[in-house]
């Protein structure tokens, strides 16, 4: 099976480790997110009625290993390291190549982890490999206007706000326009004025 030869990418912060989900993490990835339903729900698209299955998270596992393998993205987990707890995920998606060199960032964390520095510890981590080993120029994300932690978190790992995209994804069932933000390896823009008050 591919499990046995998935590809081993680990990323280290100060606290964490960012690496690929693994089938032995299932019951851990389940705890997390159902204790965090109502901290994540507002942000995130409707969840599949299955996702909390074994098979379900087979499928997650093995997307994973295959974009990883296929240098499209880097879907990766949060643990700490002092307990080997899984905080969240992030995940690096949509690489394009060519003359766009960017991808798009995307991430979530436990409620009982939010607000502590963990999500940025990862976030500053991936940016770092993406513009160092994967060689690219620009790195997207993209947060409800209302989400003023998550545009904070951003603003403080050097994104920058660079505008609206209107329906830009279904977010809780319904169509929501998105605040854009963008990271540059070779920023000379200077700080955002935009804040977290548009």
């Amino acid at each position: 099976m591919f499990f046995n030869r998935q590809p081993s990418l680990t990323l280290p912060t100060q606290r964490c480790t960012l690496r690929l989900p693994e089938i032995g993490d299932h019951s851990a990835w389940v705890e997390q997110r159902q204790k965090s339903i109502q901290f994540l729900k507002d942000w995130e698209p409707v969840w599949a009625p299955d996702q909390f299955s074994k098979r379900a998270f087979q499928n997650r596992v093995y997307w994973a290993n295959k974009t990883i393998s296929s240098n499209n993205g880097l879907p990766l987990f949060v643990v700490r390291n002092e307990d080997q707890q899984l905080l969240g995920a992030i995940t690096l998606d949509n690489i394009r190549r060519g003359p766009a060199q960017s991808g798009t960032l995307g991430y979530w964390i436990g409620a009982d982890f939010a607000r502590m520095g963990y999500m940025s510890e990862a976030i500053n981590a991936i940016v770092a490999y993406s513009f160092s080993k994967l060689d690219l120029s620009r790195i997207e994300a993209a947060t409800l206007p209302e989400n003023k932690p998550s545009r904070g978190l951003l603003e403080k790992s050097g994104f920058k706000y660079e505008g609206v995209a209107q329906s830009y994804l279904q977010i809780a069932g319904r169509w929501r326009t998105h605040v854009l933000y963008a990271n540059l390896r070779n920023d000379r823009r200077g700080k955002t004025t935009a804040g977290i008050n548009n």
